[in-house]
């Protein structure tokens, strides 16, 4: 059992979620790996030691996996502080030109995966003073984004997800917050088909990502603070058009992505 503060990353094999499991175990936190990739996972898990994480195959897609992940979790540690659901999966390129079979598996993956681990997650999380579930959204979620549709559609879902859930659960003493960067230097950008790359650049890092989940993890604010902006851009992107008329942010939009 963990007396130490106990955090459980999906998707934490590469990118942000490596980068989150790096920054948190260097915290002192004991870390549980989620993710498909069985190989990374054991890298990572390698890297961070046996006394300090966890690797726990899992596709978020699978009720039951879930289900396994978080008991086997539970038993390792006794506790769960943290749950980052961060997997994720993207398409690009005009609407049509991706199989529907596609589009299928990114709702599956971002949104149908990430409430799964909401609902399956919650029973471990009630009780735990700051306990808390932070989703990876993006400013994909503040205006559709043109190219990146069904990501877009997938990231304004989390976003309402958590908003919902933040009201409903703060009587529990759960707090539920979202991640909003803009793009990341990952490999889930590598061949993107958007021309909004193009014009804004992919300027975060994976480990910027992490800084600012570690800031969510860590703040003791009210439950007012629902979204985090990764960086200054996506931070003007979030303020600006939530003050802005409709036909204004579909134009900035359309400016980007066109």
């Amino acid at each position: 059992m963990e007396s130490r503060p106990c955090i459980l990353i999906t998707g934490a094999a590469t990118g942000i979620g490596r980068a989150a499991a790096r920054l948190f175990s260097k915290h002192g936190w004991f870390v549980g790996l989620g993710d498909i990739d069985h190989a990374g996972l054991a890298a990572l898990a390698n890297e961070l030691g046996a006394r300090n994480a966890i690797a726990m195959p899992l596709d978020v897609t699978q009720p039951d996996e879930w289900s396994a992940a978080l008991a086997g979790f539970d038993d390792r540690t006794g506790r769960l502080d943290i749950l980052v659901n961060n997997a994720g999966i993207l398409i690009s390129g005009p609407f049509e030109s991706n199989p529907l079979e596609r589009h299928h598996a990114v709702v599956d993956v971002n949104l149908k995966g990430l409430l799964n681990g909401c609902y399956l997650a919650k029973p471990y999380l009630m009780g735990r003073q700051g306990g808390r579930i932070i989703n990876l959204s993006s400013t994909a979620g503040i205006y559709g984004q043109a190219s990146l549709a069904t990501y877009s559609t997938t990231k304004f879902a989390v976003r309402g997800l958590t908003e919902a859930l933040n009201i409903e659960w703060q009587d529990d003493g759960i707090r539920v917050m979202d991640i909003m960067p803009l793009f990341v230097q990952t490999g889930m950008i590598n061949d993107i088909d958007a021309r909004s790359i193009k014009r804004l650049g992919a300027r975060l890092t994976a480990e910027d990502v992490a800084q600012t989940i570690w800031a969510a993890a860590t703040y003791r604010g009210g439950f007012g603070k629902v979204h985090w902006p990764v960086g200054f851009m996506a931070t003007w992107l979030w303020r600006l058009t939530s003050v802005m008329p409709d036909r204004l942010s579909r134009f900035i939009a359309r400016r980007i992505a066109t």
